[in-house]
C-alpha cells in the first residue's frame, strides 16, 4: 500500500521504518529533512512540503507534536488536505486534544476527505517493536481500509468511536500515566527521606497493586538517573496542558489534575522538558544540584 507519512519524530520515524519494513511504499515529510535520511535511503520518496505528499497519495498519515503543528501541515500554506485527491483518507497519530481533532475531522469532510484520529497509546520502545495501541474514532470501514497498517505497527486496536473519542480516550490514559508517575516518584522520594533505599521502596512499591504496571519500565531510569527520552516530559506537560484545556470546555472539575501539571511545568522550568517524562522526579531531589 502506498502511504504518505507526515512527522518523523521519536514515534513517527519508528512507525514508518516498520511499514516500510513491511514492504509498503512511503512518501515521507518531515520538517527537519535528515530525519527522513534513513527512510529514504531505504526506498522511501522524500517529499518538499505536505501538499507534494498528497499530489502522490491518496492516504496521509500524520504524527505530530502539538495541535498546531497538525494545523501548519493540514490547512497551511502548503498544507495536504486540500490537495488530496477526493475521498482520500486522513489518519492523524497525534495527541492532541479533542476539540481540535473535531475541528480537523469537519475541515476533511467540508474538503471530500475521510479521516481517522488514531493515537497510539505506547512510546519509543513499543513503536520501535510495532507494539503500540491504536485508539481509533472515526468510521469503521475506514478503519477497516488502513486496519492492515495498524497491526504492523501495533499489537492492538480499539475502535473507540466516532470522529474524537479516539482522541478523548488518549487524553484519558497520559493523564493517568502522568499522574501516576508523579505519585510514584513521590513515594520514592518520602521512602528515602525516611532512610529506605531506593532500590527497596522501588522493588516493594512495583511489587504491589499499588504500582501500575507501566511504571516497572521506569524504574532503570529512576535509580540510574538515566532519563534518556522514551517520551519526552515536555509533550507529557503539553498532554497535561491540552488535557485540562479539555476539562474546562467540559465543565468537569479535576484538581489533581491541575496539580500534576504544574509539576511538570516545573521539571521543564528546570531544563528537564527534552527528558524522559520520568525526569519528573528530579524536581524532587533538590539535594542533588538537579544533576
Amino acid at each position: 500500500m502506498k502511504v504518505g507519512f507526515i512527522g518523523l519524530g521519536i514515534m513517527g520515524s519508528r512507525m514508518a521504518a516498520n511499514l516500510q519494513n513491511a514492504g509498503h511504499e512511503l512518501v515521507v515529510y518531515n520538517r527537519t529533512q535528515e530525519k527522513a535520511d534513513a527512510l529514504v535511503e531505504k526506498g522511501a520518496t522524500r517529499a518538499e512540503s505536505p501538499e507534494a505528499v498528497a499530489n502522490q497519495c491518496r492516504l496521509v498519515m500524520t504524527m505530530l507534536s502539538t495541535p498546531e503543528a497538525v494545523e501548519e501541515v493540514a490547512l497551511g500554506p502548503e498544507g495536504f488536505l486540500r490537495a488530496l485527491p477526493g475521498n482520500s483518507l486522513w489518519v492523524d497519530c497525534s495527541t492532541v486534544n479533542p476539540s481540535f481533532t473535531e475541528k480537523m475531522a469537519k475541515h476533511a469532510r467540508k474538503m471530500g476527505q475521510r479521516f481517522l484520529d488514531a493515537p497510539v497509546s505506547g512510546s519509543l520502545v513499543p513503536a520501535e517493536k510495532g507494539e503500540l495501541i491504536f485508539l481509533v474514532g472515526g468510521e469503521a470501514s475506514d478503519l477497516e481500509q488502513v486496519q492492515e497498517l495498524l497491526d504492523v505497527m501495533g499489537k492492538s486496536t480499539v475502535h473507540v468511536g466516532a470522529n474524537s473519542q479516539g482522541a478523548s480516550m488518549k487524553m484519558v490514559i497520559n493523564m493517568l500515566l502522568a499522574q501516576a508517575m508523579a505519585a510514584f516518584t513521590e513515594s520514592l522520594r518520602l521512602g528515602t527521606a525516611l532512610g529506605i533505599s531506593e532500590e527497596m521502596v522501588c522493588q516493594t512499591l512495583l511489587n504491589t497493586p499499588a504500582a501500575a504496571p507501566f511504571l516497572k519500565l521506569k524504574q532503570q531510569k529512576l535509580l540510574n538517573r538515566e532519563f534518556s527520552p522514551e517520551f519526552p516530559l515536555e509533550w507529557m506537560h503539553k498532554d497535561l496542558h491540552l488535557a485540562s484545556i479539555t476539562a474546562y470546555e467540559q465543565n468537569v472539575a479535576l484538581p489533581s489534575l491541575q496539580t500534576t501539571k504544574e509539576l511538570y511545568a516545573l521539571a521543564k522550568q528546570q531544563g528537564f522538558g527534552e527528558e524522559d517524562l520520568s525526569a519528573v522526579y528530579r524536581v524532587l531531589r533538590p539535594d542533588e544540584g538537579n544533576k
